[in-house]
């Protein structure tokens, strides 16, 4: 069951060489205080990027530039290869987000949450319950689709709001903080999701998290620290680069929050 296929293309979006998200020498400040220090990144189709960072690194705010809700004035941000700035309403259309806060309807059904979305992309009525019933199919839901959505729990809510995020065929996929406030068993389920989404229909994943053990060895790993990138690249690269046996210590060692006079004197090395 494909939900990739977005509903306009273009010479950008069919060239496979076209990342599904590349920022480019992004910088941003609220006054005095910068909060990104030149951020470039790249998320390739159908790869698991990890943006990894301590709260307060800048996560969020380099989200809330890529959906526009802030304006970059510096470097280019591009959505398989369509400038946000430049074309704001085409790169955007490829473009799914999760944010952190909890945005459905707890009156709705699952099936109302959706297809009201649906309509705000201008999709018809059965096309939109069609695309609504798939999308929420594909986070293990479908029998639950007339259910309000006060009745799920934390887990679920957010399985539903990654199958809102699919009803327009994104190429994108943002998820700020998905898991916050989930057992470990609603995380490990969500995070297997979103993994088999970028793995199945080609869709490029940018995951903003705290919590390093969200990271999978086969993940790509963006470390953010107070607004700089410290570290772009797999797991094994970024525990050979400290020297850590654990990614908990690597990313230590790499931010300079390690203990211990050993780890010190690594970070420094």
């Amino acid at each position: 069951m494909n939900v990739h296929t977005a509903s306009a293309t273009s010479t950008s979006e069919n060239t496979p060489s076209v990342p599904a998200l590349e920022v480019a020498g992004v910088s941003h400040s609220f006054g005095a205080n910068k909060v990104l220090d030149n951020v470039s990144l790249s998320v390739p189709r159908g790869a698991m990027v990890v943006l990894l960072g301590l709260n307060g690194a800048g996560k969020s705010t380099l989200f809330a530039l890529i959906t526009r809700l802030y304006d970059n004035v510096s470097g280019a941000i591009r959505i398989l290869g369509e400038d946000v700035r430049r074309k704001p309403t085409v790169a955007l259309q490829r473009l799914g987000v999760v944010f952190q806060s909890r945005t459905l309807d707890t009156d709705l059904t699952l099936a109302q949450n959706l297809t009201y979305h649906a309509a705000l992309h201008g999709l018809s009525g059965r096309e939109a319950r069609a695309r609504a019933q798939r999308a929420l199919d594909i986070v293990g839901l479908g029998e639950k689709a007339k259910t309000t959505v006060r009745t799920l729990s934390g887990g679920q809510s957010r399985r539903v709001e990654i199958a809102r995020s699919l009803l327009h065929r994104p190429g994108l996929l943002l998820l700020d903080e998905a898991t916050v406030g989930l057992d470990i068993g609603s995380r490990e389920s969500v995070l297997k999701i979103v993994r088999n989404l970028a793995a199945t229909e080609g869709l490029g994943v940018l995951w903003a998290t705290h919590l390093i053990d969200e990271v999978a060895p086969t993940d790509l790993v963006v470390v953010l620290h107070k607004g700089r990138i410290l570290y772009t690249g797999g797991v094994p690269g970024l525990l050979a680069q400290t020297k850590a046996e654990s990614l908990s210590d690597a990313f230590r060692i790499l931010t300079g929050t390690a203990s211990g006079s050993k780890a010190k004197a690594e970070a420094a090395s």
